[in-house]
Protein backbone atom coordinates (compact mmCIF):
# COMPACT_ATOMS: atom_id res chain seq x y z
CA UNK A 1 0.00 0.00 0.00
CA UNK A 2 3.23 2.12 0.66
CA UNK A 3 4.28 1.92 -2.39
CA UNK A 4 0.80 2.66 -4.47
CA UNK A 5 0.83 5.80 -2.49
CA UNK A 6 4.61 6.87 -3.77
CA UNK A 7 3.69 5.87 -7.08
CA UNK A 8 0.13 7.88 -7.36
CA UNK A 9 1.73 10.92 -5.38
CA UNK A 10 4.52 10.55 -8.25
CA UNK A 11 2.35 10.60 -10.86
CA UNK A 12 0.10 13.24 -9.13
CA UNK A 13 3.31 15.48 -9.11
CA UNK A 14 3.87 14.89 -13.04
CA UNK A 15 0.01 15.88 -13.46
CA UNK A 16 0.89 18.92 -11.58
CA UNK A 17 4.17 19.78 -13.77
CA UNK A 18 2.15 19.34 -17.01
CA UNK A 19 -0.54 21.22 -15.94
CA UNK A 20 1.62 24.77 -15.15
CA UNK A 21 4.10 23.82 -17.94
CA UNK A 22 1.08 23.27 -20.62
CA UNK A 23 -0.80 26.39 -19.66
CA UNK A 24 1.82 29.32 -19.07
CA UNK A 25 4.14 29.03 -16.28
CA UNK A 26 5.48 32.33 -16.82
CA UNK A 27 1.69 33.87 -15.96
CA UNK A 28 1.15 31.65 -13.14
CA UNK A 29 4.47 32.40 -11.14
CA UNK A 30 3.94 35.84 -12.12
CA UNK A 31 0.69 36.04 -10.41
CA UNK A 32 2.02 34.52 -7.71
CA UNK A 33 4.93 36.59 -7.37
CA UNK A 34 2.84 39.65 -7.34
CA UNK A 35 0.85 38.79 -4.84
CA UNK A 36 3.92 37.89 -2.52
CA UNK A 37 3.12 37.85 1.47
CA UNK A 38 -0.51 37.53 0.50
CA UNK A 39 -0.42 34.52 0.27
CA UNK A 40 1.18 33.69 3.15
CA UNK A 41 -1.32 35.43 4.75
CA UNK A 42 -3.82 33.09 3.02
CA UNK A 43 -1.98 30.34 4.31
CA UNK A 44 -1.88 31.06 7.77
CA UNK A 45 -5.61 31.57 7.59
CA UNK A 46 -5.94 28.06 8.10
CA UNK A 47 -5.62 27.96 11.66
CA UNK A 48 -8.77 29.50 11.99
CA UNK A 49 -10.99 26.46 10.19
CA UNK A 50 -8.31 23.89 12.08
CA UNK A 51 -9.35 25.93 15.72
CA UNK A 52 -13.71 25.42 14.64
CA UNK A 53 -12.50 21.57 13.88
CA UNK A 54 -10.94 21.08 17.04
CA UNK A 55 -13.69 22.92 18.79
CA UNK A 56 -16.51 20.40 17.22
CA UNK A 57 -14.26 17.33 17.93
CA UNK A 58 -13.84 18.36 21.20
CA UNK A 59 -17.89 19.06 21.87
CA UNK A 60 -17.87 14.97 20.93
CA UNK A 61 -15.84 13.97 24.21
CA UNK A 62 -17.14 13.54 27.69
CA UNK A 63 -15.03 12.90 30.74
CA UNK A 64 -12.56 14.21 33.43
CA UNK A 65 -9.87 13.31 30.94
CA UNK A 66 -11.03 15.26 27.92
CA UNK A 67 -8.48 17.51 25.73
CA UNK A 68 -8.34 20.97 26.15
CA UNK A 69 -9.05 23.08 23.53
CA UNK A 70 -5.46 23.89 22.46
CA UNK A 71 -4.90 20.22 22.98
CA UNK A 72 -7.41 19.06 20.41
CA UNK A 73 -5.91 22.33 17.89
CA UNK A 74 -2.74 20.05 18.27
CA UNK A 75 -4.15 16.98 17.40
CA UNK A 76 -6.37 18.29 14.20
CA UNK A 77 -2.50 20.14 13.19
CA UNK A 78 -1.35 16.60 13.44
CA UNK A 79 -4.03 14.47 12.02
CA UNK A 80 -4.33 16.82 8.81
CA UNK A 81 -0.54 17.31 8.34
CA UNK A 82 -0.15 13.30 8.31
CA UNK A 83 -3.64 13.20 6.13
CA UNK A 84 -2.35 15.59 3.76
CA UNK A 85 1.64 14.84 3.46
CA UNK A 86 1.88 11.50 4.15
CA UNK A 87 0.66 8.29 1.61
CA UNK A 88 -1.43 6.84 4.02
CA UNK A 89 -4.28 7.13 2.38
CA UNK A 90 -6.60 9.85 4.02
CA UNK A 91 -6.89 7.39 7.62
CA UNK A 92 -3.25 8.07 9.07
CA UNK A 93 -3.77 10.69 10.87
CA UNK A 94 -6.95 8.97 12.77
CA UNK A 95 -4.44 6.22 13.68
CA UNK A 96 -1.75 9.09 15.07
CA UNK A 97 -4.35 11.17 16.70
CA UNK A 98 -6.00 7.77 18.65
CA UNK A 99 -2.62 7.04 19.87
CA UNK A 100 -1.88 10.27 21.34
CA UNK A 101 -5.22 10.84 22.63
CA UNK A 102 -4.95 7.43 24.70
CA UNK A 103 -1.29 8.88 25.88
CA UNK A 104 -3.37 11.13 26.82
CA UNK A 105 -5.26 9.59 29.30
CA UNK A 106 -8.31 8.90 27.60
CA UNK A 107 -10.04 5.65 27.14
CA UNK A 108 -9.42 3.90 24.06
CA UNK A 109 -13.47 3.42 23.09
CA UNK A 110 -14.01 6.94 23.97
CA UNK A 111 -11.49 8.35 21.86
CA UNK A 112 -12.03 6.02 18.79
CA UNK A 113 -15.95 6.61 19.27
CA UNK A 114 -14.98 10.54 18.69
CA UNK A 115 -12.84 9.92 16.08
CA UNK A 116 -15.22 7.59 14.00
CA UNK A 117 -18.45 9.86 14.67
CA UNK A 118 -15.95 13.01 13.60
CA UNK A 119 -15.96 11.52 10.48
CA UNK A 120 -19.00 10.65 9.86
CA UNK A 121 -20.51 13.66 10.28
CA UNK A 122 -17.58 15.38 8.36
CA UNK A 123 -18.65 12.87 5.34
CA UNK A 124 -22.44 13.82 5.57
CA UNK A 125 -21.96 17.77 5.99
CA UNK A 126 -19.47 17.78 2.74
CA UNK A 127 -22.08 15.92 0.98
CA UNK A 128 -24.49 18.87 1.77
CA UNK A 129 -21.88 21.52 0.84
CA UNK A 130 -20.91 19.41 -1.94
CA UNK A 131 -24.54 19.95 -2.85
CA UNK A 132 -24.83 23.58 -2.42
CA UNK A 133 -22.15 24.26 -4.76
CA UNK A 134 -23.47 21.87 -7.56
CA UNK A 135 -26.79 23.81 -6.77
CA UNK A 136 -24.95 26.95 -7.64
CA UNK A 137 -23.38 26.10 -10.35
CA UNK A 138 -26.86 25.07 -12.18
CA UNK A 139 -28.03 28.20 -11.32
CA UNK A 140 -25.27 30.80 -11.79
CA UNK A 141 -22.78 28.92 -14.70
CA UNK A 142 -22.95 28.99 -18.49
CA UNK A 143 -24.37 26.40 -20.32
CA UNK A 144 -20.64 24.95 -21.05
CA UNK A 145 -20.29 24.73 -17.67
CA UNK A 146 -23.76 22.50 -17.00
CA UNK A 147 -21.63 19.46 -17.94
CA UNK A 148 -19.31 19.86 -15.29
CA UNK A 149 -22.30 20.00 -12.99
CA UNK A 150 -23.95 17.25 -14.36
CA UNK A 151 -21.19 14.99 -13.58
CA UNK A 152 -20.16 16.03 -10.52
CA UNK A 153 -24.02 15.40 -9.43
CA UNK A 154 -24.19 12.15 -10.43
CA UNK A 155 -20.77 11.32 -9.14
CA UNK A 156 -22.68 12.82 -5.71
CA UNK A 157 -25.81 10.79 -6.24
CA UNK A 158 -23.40 7.67 -6.85
CA UNK A 159 -21.95 8.30 -3.41
CA UNK A 160 -24.67 8.75 -1.40
CA UNK A 161 -26.32 5.55 -0.24
CA UNK A 162 -22.03 5.01 0.67
CA UNK A 163 -22.24 7.96 2.87
CA UNK A 164 -25.37 7.26 4.05
CA UNK A 165 -24.66 4.02 5.14
CA UNK A 166 -21.53 4.62 6.75
CA UNK A 167 -23.57 7.61 8.83
CA UNK A 168 -26.13 4.72 10.04
CA UNK A 169 -24.00 1.78 10.41
CA UNK A 170 -22.89 2.26 14.31
CA UNK A 171 -26.72 1.28 15.01
CA UNK A 172 -25.42 -2.84 13.90
CA UNK A 173 -22.32 -2.90 16.30
CA UNK A 174 -19.80 -3.21 13.10
CA UNK A 175 -17.25 -3.36 15.14
CA UNK A 176 -18.03 -6.17 17.87
CA UNK A 177 -19.17 -8.00 14.96
CA UNK A 178 -16.06 -7.91 13.25
CA UNK A 179 -13.96 -8.92 15.98
CA UNK A 180 -16.42 -11.63 16.93
CA UNK A 181 -15.79 -12.77 13.10
CA UNK A 182 -12.20 -12.91 13.38
CA UNK A 183 -12.39 -14.22 17.03
CA UNK A 184 -13.78 -16.85 15.54
CA UNK A 185 -11.53 -17.74 12.84
CA UNK A 186 -8.69 -17.56 15.01
CA UNK A 187 -10.48 -20.14 17.80
CA UNK A 188 -10.46 -17.52 20.22
CA UNK A 189 -7.64 -15.87 20.10
CA UNK A 190 -8.62 -12.32 20.10
CA UNK A 191 -11.45 -12.99 22.57
CA UNK A 192 -10.47 -9.75 24.60
CA UNK A 193 -11.19 -7.63 21.46
CA UNK A 194 -14.62 -8.75 21.40
CA UNK A 195 -14.99 -6.62 24.69
CA UNK A 196 -13.09 -3.37 23.92
CA UNK A 197 -14.90 -3.71 20.32
CA UNK A 198 -18.35 -3.50 21.89
CA UNK A 199 -17.35 -0.38 24.32
CA UNK A 200 -16.78 1.12 20.84
CA UNK A 201 -19.59 0.54 19.32
CA UNK A 202 -21.56 1.74 23.11
CA UNK A 203 -19.24 5.12 22.69
CA UNK A 204 -20.69 5.75 19.66
CA UNK A 205 -24.29 5.31 20.19
CA UNK A 206 -24.06 7.22 23.25
CA UNK A 207 -22.52 10.34 20.95
CA UNK A 208 -25.27 9.94 18.49
CA UNK A 209 -27.76 9.98 21.01
CA UNK A 210 -26.53 13.37 22.16
CA UNK A 211 -28.80 15.46 19.74
CA UNK A 212 -27.78 18.36 20.13
CA UNK A 213 -24.50 17.83 19.96
CA UNK A 214 -24.40 16.29 16.61
CA UNK A 215 -27.18 18.79 14.80
CA UNK A 216 -24.65 21.80 16.52
CA UNK A 217 -21.58 19.83 15.20
CA UNK A 218 -23.66 19.51 11.63
CA UNK A 219 -25.90 22.75 11.30
CA UNK A 220 -23.08 25.40 13.12
CA UNK A 221 -19.34 23.91 13.44
CA UNK A 222 -18.94 22.27 9.94
CA UNK A 223 -20.45 25.57 8.17
CA UNK A 224 -18.01 27.62 10.38
CA UNK A 225 -15.02 25.43 9.24
CA UNK A 226 -16.59 25.49 5.29
CA UNK A 227 -16.89 29.32 5.79
CA UNK A 228 -13.45 29.79 6.99
CA UNK A 229 -11.95 27.52 4.33
CA UNK A 230 -13.67 29.40 1.95
CA UNK A 231 -11.77 32.12 3.48
CA UNK A 232 -8.36 31.13 2.53
CA UNK A 233 -9.77 30.98 -0.89
CA UNK A 234 -11.21 34.36 -0.86
CA UNK A 235 -8.00 35.60 0.18
CA UNK A 236 -5.75 34.10 -1.85
CA UNK A 237 -7.79 35.41 -4.87
CA UNK A 238 -7.86 38.72 -3.78
CA UNK A 239 -3.95 38.92 -3.56
CA UNK A 240 -4.11 37.06 -6.67
CA UNK A 241 -6.36 39.84 -8.63
CA UNK A 242 -9.22 38.12 -9.27
CA UNK A 243 -12.36 39.46 -7.92
CA UNK A 244 -14.94 36.77 -6.79
CA UNK A 245 -17.79 36.89 -4.07
CA UNK A 246 -17.30 34.96 -1.07
CA UNK A 247 -20.32 32.79 -2.19
CA UNK A 248 -18.47 32.01 -5.37
CA UNK A 249 -15.20 30.81 -3.01
CA UNK A 250 -17.36 28.92 -0.10
CA UNK A 251 -18.70 27.29 -4.44
CA UNK A 252 -14.94 26.72 -4.84
CA UNK A 253 -13.88 25.06 -1.48
CA UNK A 254 -16.90 23.12 -1.17
CA UNK A 255 -16.72 21.39 -4.59
CA UNK A 256 -12.74 21.11 -4.02
CA UNK A 257 -12.90 19.48 -1.02
CA UNK A 258 -15.16 16.87 -2.66
CA UNK A 259 -12.49 16.16 -5.19
CA UNK A 260 -9.83 15.85 -3.00
CA UNK A 261 -11.89 13.65 -0.82
CA UNK A 262 -12.32 11.56 -4.16
CA UNK A 263 -8.67 11.44 -4.22
CA UNK A 264 -7.72 9.94 -0.81
CA UNK A 265 -5.56 8.06 -2.12
CA UNK A 266 -3.32 10.10 -4.02
CA UNK A 267 -0.94 12.37 -1.21
CA UNK A 268 -1.34 15.69 -0.79
CA UNK A 269 -4.28 15.33 -4.24
CA UNK A 270 -1.18 15.98 -6.29
CA UNK A 271 -2.39 16.73 -9.56
CA UNK A 272 -6.07 16.08 -9.12
CA UNK A 273 -6.28 19.43 -6.93
CA UNK A 274 -4.51 21.54 -9.66
CA UNK A 275 -7.01 19.64 -12.07
CA UNK A 276 -10.19 20.34 -10.04
CA UNK A 277 -8.92 23.91 -9.54
CA UNK A 278 -8.77 24.46 -13.41
CA UNK A 279 -12.20 22.78 -13.75
CA UNK A 280 -14.24 24.45 -10.87
CA UNK A 281 -12.49 28.40 -11.40
CA UNK A 282 -13.37 27.67 -15.00
CA UNK A 283 -16.49 27.19 -14.42
CA UNK A 284 -16.73 30.64 -12.28
CA UNK A 285 -14.81 32.45 -15.36
CA UNK A 286 -11.40 32.39 -13.47
CA UNK A 287 -8.47 32.19 -16.34
CA UNK A 288 -6.45 28.63 -16.19
CA UNK A 289 -3.58 30.31 -14.85
CA UNK A 290 -4.86 32.31 -11.76
CA UNK A 291 -6.69 28.78 -10.81
CA UNK A 292 -2.52 27.66 -11.06
CA UNK A 293 -2.26 30.30 -8.86
CA UNK A 294 -4.83 29.35 -6.75
CA UNK A 295 -3.67 25.79 -6.39
CA UNK A 296 0.23 27.09 -6.26
CA UNK A 297 -1.47 29.24 -3.00
CA UNK A 298 -3.05 25.69 -2.15
CA UNK A 299 0.63 24.21 -1.60
CA UNK A 300 1.82 27.50 0.17
CA UNK A 301 -0.13 26.40 3.03
CA UNK A 302 0.83 23.14 3.14
CA UNK A 303 4.08 24.13 3.23
CA UNK A 304 3.42 27.16 6.44
CA UNK A 305 1.21 24.65 8.28
CA UNK A 306 1.23 20.72 7.52
CA UNK A 307 4.93 20.73 7.18
CA UNK A 308 5.84 22.04 10.79
CA UNK A 309 2.41 20.10 11.31
CA UNK A 310 4.57 16.44 10.88
CA UNK A 311 7.70 17.68 13.07
CA UNK A 312 5.34 18.34 15.99
CA UNK A 313 3.78 14.78 15.75
CA UNK A 314 7.34 13.99 15.56
CA UNK A 315 8.12 15.46 19.16
CA UNK A 316 4.69 14.58 20.57
CA UNK A 317 5.70 11.32 19.94
CA UNK A 318 9.07 11.45 21.64
CA UNK A 319 7.66 13.35 24.22
CA UNK A 320 5.70 10.20 24.87
CA UNK A 321 8.55 7.81 24.52
CA UNK A 322 10.16 10.00 27.32
CA UNK A 323 6.92 10.21 29.29
CA UNK A 324 6.65 6.38 29.34
CA UNK A 325 10.11 5.31 29.83
CA UNK A 326 10.33 7.94 33.03
CA UNK A 327 7.14 6.67 34.41
CA UNK A 328 8.53 3.30 34.33
CA UNK A 329 11.40 4.45 35.76
CA UNK A 330 9.84 5.66 39.11
CA UNK A 331 7.67 2.77 39.17
CA UNK A 332 10.90 0.56 39.25
CA UNK A 333 12.23 2.67 41.46
CA UNK A 334 9.33 2.64 43.80
CA UNK A 335 9.39 -1.45 43.76
CA UNK A 336 12.68 -1.37 44.40
CA UNK A 337 12.54 0.66 47.84
CA UNK A 338 9.72 -0.85 48.85
CA UNK A 339 11.64 -4.39 48.69
CA UNK A 340 14.86 -2.61 50.49
CA UNK A 341 12.32 -1.82 52.94
CA UNK A 342 11.14 -4.76 53.48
Amino acid sequence: MKHVGRLAALLGLIASLWLVVHDNPGAVLGLMRAAGAGLVLAGLAHVLPMLANARDWQSLIRGANRPSLAGMLQLVWIRESVNSMLPVARIGGEVVSFRLMRRRGLRGSTAAASLVVDMQLTLISQLMFTLVGIGFLFAHAASGTLRLAADLAWGIVALTPLLVLFALVQHASPFERITRMLNHATSGKLAALVGQSAQIDQSIKLIWRRRGVVLRYLFFWQPLQCVLTALEIWLALYFLGARVSFTEAVVIESLIQAVSSAAFFVPGGLGVQEGGFVLIGGALGLDPATCLALAGARRIRDLLIFVPGLLAWQIAESSGKVGARALAAVSSGGVEGGESRG
